[in-house]
């Protein structure tokens, strides 16, 4: 096998575990195969493959979705960030009862590096899986992202997306907030973490509903990334 091969086997690889994390549900190899324009065999040996490293599992049904390996890799990103984050995190789901989770920008997708699910609430929670994306352009942690950055800088660094009214006043308040933007009928609140020794990254939560007010959320999100700010020095 020549190296372009190798490359292009990788890079298929690469686009199916993307697909699986930006995916709403899992996928089934039809599914799959039909987001990437690729043969369902193809498809098929590209996920038992991921599977055999756990970066892929399957539901019950048989469908792919992101697997307990990706959560192992994303450990080893911004550790120090993901250990400052960690315990805040747990106390945020804990006492608003819905997920929080760390959020990075790469590229421009906004990734998660770590999420917290509240633990006997007695009402629906949102699931955010480690090596999840959307596009920066979308949801509330890519506005508390974006408004870290003047429009000028943004511009510069991000001439095809535009910058949002919203992240104008994420600025303003510290905290943004989304509704209906990733995935239809959810609702998140985010605040940007502002260490200048770290990748940009923002503190956010997602879920159906809540007794508390954006408001509440905000300010306690806001709060939480500034401690985590000073706890990085």
């Amino acid at each position: 096998m020549n190296s372009e091969a190798r490359s292009q086997t990788l890079s298929r690889g690469l686009q199916t575990l993307e697909t699986l994390t930006r995916a709403p549900q899992p996928l089934s190899v039809a599914d799959t195969a039909a987001e990437l324009g690729l043969h369902r065999s193809i498809v098929y040996r590209i996920l038992r493959t991921l599977e055999d490293h756990d970066l892929v599992s399957r539901d019950a049904s048989g469908r792919y979705c992101p697997g307990p390996g990706l959560a192992v890799l994303a450990r080893s990103v911004a550790r120090d960030l993901q250990s400052a984050a960690a315990p805040r995190l747990q106390h945020i789901a804990k006492t608003l009862g819905i997920t929080a989770f760390l959020a990075v920008q790469e590229g421009e997708d906004c990734v998660t590096l770590l999420a917290e699910e509240p633990h006997h609430t007695g009402i629906t929670t949102v699931a955010q899986r480690p090596g999840s994306r959307h596009p920066l352009s979308s949801g509330a942690p890519g506005i508390a992202l974006q408004s870290m950055l003047s429009e000028s800088a943004w511009e510069q660094l991000h001439p095809g997306l535009p910058y949002r009214q919203e992240s104008r006043e994420a600025r303003e308040r510290g905290y943004a907030v989304s509704h209906d933007e990733v995935i239809a009928g959810l609702r998140s609140v985010a605040a940007p973490i502002r260490a200048s020794n770290q990748r940009a990254a923002a503190i956010a939560v997602v879920y159906l509903s809540t007794e508390h007010s954006e408001a509440v959320i905000g300010e306690l999100l806001r709060e939480t990334a500034e401690q985590i700010t000073a706890a990085l020095g």
